[in-house]
């Protein structure tokens, strides 16, 4: 009890600080339901968060230098850091509102304006107005589509996302540059064929089609000694050719969406 009072009046002093910055407190509650305030930010998980933030700022100044194989390369790493804040937040049970905020603002850097650039710097830029249109299209989505999940946490089923989530649109983008540029195709060749399938990923972003989100899975329960040898043989695959390999990953699972909403549309008209 004593320790708890301490944190809390310790939480409405003012720091005693050779820089001018305020700390971050931040309320919450105990394990007995009774309102405290904390001081300060968890480390762990902010640490992979800055790392994905610092992965997007990364792909934009490589998009720019006309880097586009690292700088695709470099939001597939994002996906993988911004998977592991979260499940390392739930884990060690430090989960924050501060960490939160952090991780949608870093995802909007990784997989909202990273894509857009490398999409306009590599193939945009080509159709001039047209192209910046489009890019900002995906940027705008991208951040309607964070502002709505984060409204709707807690409100809706968590097997399922509403709208194709940011990292899944960043892949199919980031994946086509890598893809084709990685064949020494040109973006200007191509340049329309970009500009739908950008334009086409921030739609279903903001859409209300659903897409499993894959949350159900238990991945710290026991598993047929199959399933291992199964995602051995998928790092397999995917590392014979990573480029196209992950592009018809994300390509398939944009279009499952669609193509389940449909089968769902056409059900209901039989019945």
């Amino acid at each position: 009890m004593s320790e708890r009072h301490d944190e809390t009046a310790g939480s409405e002093r003012a720091p005693d600080s050779l820089l001018p910055i305020d700390e971050h407190i931040e309320e919450g509650h105990d394990d007995e339901g009774r309102k405290v305030r904390h001081r300060g930010v968890y480390l762990l998980p902010n640490l992979f968060t800055t790392a994905n933030l610092f992965a997007g700022f990364y792909s934009v100044i490589n998009a720019m230098n006309g880097n586009f194989y690292v700088a695709a390369a470099t939001i597939f790493v994002a996906m993988v850091l911004d998977s592991l804040d979260g499940r390392v937040a739930r884990l060690t049970n430090t989960q924050s509102a501060f960490g939160a905020e952090y991780d949608s603002l870093s995802d909007m850097i990784a997989f909202g304006m990273a894509p857009a650039i490398l999409a306009f710097e590599w193939a945009l830029g080509s159709i001039g107005k047209a192209g910046w249109m489009v890019a900002f299209i995906y940027v705008a989505g991208a951040a309607l589509r964070l502002a709505r999940f984060n409204t709707q946490i807690g409100k809706v089923d968590k097997r399922y996302f509403t709208g194709l989530a940011s990292p899944a649109a960043a892949g199919v983008v980031a994946g086509v540059v890598w893809a084709f540029s990685d064949s020494g195709v040109r973006g200007a060749d191509m340049a329309f064929f970009v500009a739908v399938l950008v334009a086409a990923s921030g739609m279903l972003m903001v859409s209300n089609i659903r897409y499993y989100s894959f949350k159900d899975l238990d991945l710290k329960g026991r598993v047929p000694f199959v399933a291992i040898l199964v995602v051995v043989l998928l790092f397999a695959v995917i590392f014979s050719d990573p480029p196209r390999i992950l592009l018809l990953i994300f390509l398939a699972y944009a279009a499952s969406g669609p193509i389940q909403y449909l089968i769902q549309l056409q059900r209901r008209k039989h019945s």
